[in-house]
């Protein structure tokens, strides 16, 4: 089986994780206006996904390193289209908020595994650059998702919406279960109790918890600054439609650009030293986006994006690489960390919101993002 092929197959599986999980940030200021709610109570539509993968990811990790990878993928990309169809179907909130739950329950066995698959079926120097094309393939995923919801459900509505994104989840699901190939570098764990146990040892290695926390701010900072912004570009003077606000976040393409560098800026700079220098960037960009002008905010946002996707490409290679057994299990760890952090990002920041708008909550990314750099600069010396 030739390396394109399970190219293609890593690529439509992150392309279909994250083409669910983010697509209803494009439709909030509608969603927050048509049943009646806040913009903290909507932003539980991204929060409850993200914190369901919270839960299911060190556990998707334990059973996929006694089942197997492809299996794993492959069932529950098809399972996937199920919940993403009820979404459309939902008639409240809570109905919306628990079908979003189910989606983040199933979405971890893609995404971690995925990852798990690259170290273990790839040499270190090509797992450094498919996990770069995994991380292409999940900004594009990430787009669409969100463009093609604003889009459609300006025109159709946003049930149809969703109809259309369960319809590509199916399609996505099929070719994975056709071009990727089984495992061959998995060696299988002698059961769910000797998995878990790897689990626990992971969560001793000072410098895993390290990668963890980034984790957690990363996401962090992603999902408050795209749930809010919407709010913020709906409003005076922007006034912002849904297809608009999913045109905007075609910014999400510059991590399609920008990830499969990530191999060579390791090689040049060292993991250290990149991770805090596109720290730096990253708030510049945030800082923009203060600008009263919407060339401006769009440009601040394009370099966050640029610069967060790079340091989750890092963070997530580094978790695979650095355990020679359990990778599943640490890649879950890993998510479980990256995905508390996306849950708080979407409702934390609500007071922010609240007490000052959209500056409020630049200021607290900017807190949380001068955190990270601290994180870093004082936890991966001996990596960089």
């Amino acid at each position: 089986m030739s390396i394109d092929r399970r190219r293609v197959a890593i690529s439509l599986a992150a392309f279909c994780a994250f083409l669910d999980l983010y697509a209803p940030q494009a439709v909030l200021p509608r969603l927050r206006d048509e049943l009646g709610v806040s913009a903290g109570d909507a932003g539980l539509l991204v929060s409850a996904t993200t914190f369901a993968i919270a839960l299911i990811a060190p556990f998707t990790g334990t059973v996929a390193d006694v089942l197997g990878r492809k299996r794993v993928i492959a069932i529950a990309m098809a399972a996937l289209v199920v919940p993403t169809v009820l979404v459309a179907l939902a008639t409240s909130l809570p109905m919306l908020v628990l079908w979003r739950f189910v989606q983040g329950l199933l979405l971890p066995p893609v995404f971690a595994v995925t990852i798990a698959y690259i170290a273990e079926e790839f040499s270190p120097r090509e797992a450094t650059g498919v996990t770069g094309l995994y991380i292409s393939a999940s900004s594009l995923g990430g787009f669409l998702g969100r463009f093609l919801t604003g889009i459609l459900a300006e025109h159709l509505g946003w049930r149809d919406a969703f109809l259309v994104l369960a319809a590509v989840t199916l399609a996505c699901a099929a070719g994975v279960a056709l071009l990727l190939p089984p495992e061959r570098g998995f060696t299988r764990a002698d059961g769910v109790l000797s998995a878990a146990r790897q689990m626990l040892r992971h969560l001793t290695d000072r410098r895993l918890v390290a990668i963890y926390a980034v984790g957690f701010g990363v996401l962090f900072t992603f999902v408050a600054t795209f749930t809010y912004v919407n709010f913020h570009l709906a409003a005076a003077p922007y006034r912002l439609s849904p297809s608009g606000l999913g045109a905007i976040f075609a910014v999400y393409l510059m991590g399609s650009l920008v990830a499969p560098l990530t191999g060579r800026g390791v090689a040049r700079f060292g993991r250290r030293r990149l991770v805090v220098g596109l720290i730096v960037f990253w708030g510049a960009g945030l800082a923009l986006t203060l600008l009263p002008s919407l060339g401006a905010i769009v440009a601040g946002l394009a370099l966050g994006v640029a610069c967060g996707f790079v340091c989750q490409a890092v963070a997530t290679g580094f978790v695979a690489l650095s355990v020679p057994t359990g990778r599943s299990s640490a890649i879950g760890l890993y998510a479980t960390c990256y995905y508390l952090g996306g849950s708080a990002g979407g409702v934390l920041p609500a007071l922010a919101w609240n007490a000052a708008g959209w500056p409020g909550c630049v200021a607290l990314l900017l807190g949380v993002l001068l955190l990270l750099a601290v994180v870093v600069e004082l936890s991966w010396r001996d990596v960089a």
